[in-house]
């Protein structure tokens, strides 16, 4: 069993997933970095450099397809991660087969812009040639609906800390220890 966390830059995908990984006793895989590493690249930004887009989600999928087929991971998404060729159909079989739960981690267009200010987005390209943090409300006005088709739950990160969210996602953790 897989826990699956999916959602735009800035929702905590990455900074949750060894937290609950650790509480699931689970491993925990940042899917950016398994992507660079099929790609022999060490940053995104060098990896949209060199592949573009097209070559990085193609890659995505090659990383995704090898995560799933492991056994308890929680795995941190890129937020394209759903747009790369096949994702959304391997990430809906593997929930739809109990082999994984999927989370959206859901933010406000404004949440999520801060979290990048906070953040800093030095090493992430922007998606529309905008600044990253600019082009936040055209990409979650195109994604939210397939991260909201595609997840078993949705979790509101708005105001909320990483406990907060970790506590928020308790009921699931309890449910997914029962299944591994």
């Amino acid at each position: 069993m897989h826990l699956v966390l999916i959602g735009l830059r800035g929702s905590g995908k990455t900074t949750l997933a060894p937290i609950l990984a650790g509480k699931l006793g689970y491993q925990w895989l940042d899917l950016d970095a398994a992507t660079l590493a099929v790609l022999g690249e060490t940053s995104v930004v060098n990896a949209w450099k060199h592949h573009g887009e097209n070559g990085f989600r193609a890659a995505e999928a090659v990383a995704l397809r090898d995560a799933l087929s492991k056994d308890n991971y929680v795995i941190a998404c890129g937020g394209g991660t759903p747009t790369a060729p096949g994702a959304t159909a391997m990430l809906t079989a593997a929930e739809e087969t109990g082999k994984a739960a999927i989370v959206y981690l859901r933010g406000s267009i404004e949440t999520l812009q801060q979290r990048l200010r906070d953040a800093g987005v030095a090493d992430r390209p922007g998606l529309t040639g905008a600044d990253p943090i600019a082009e936040v409300p055209m990409l979650f006005m195109k994604r939210d609906p397939l991260y909201m088709s595609i997840a078993s739950c949705t979790v509101a990160i708005d105001g909320q800390t990483v406990e907060q969210t970790v506590e928020n996602l308790g009921w699931m953790l309890d449910a997914t220890e029962d299944e591994a």
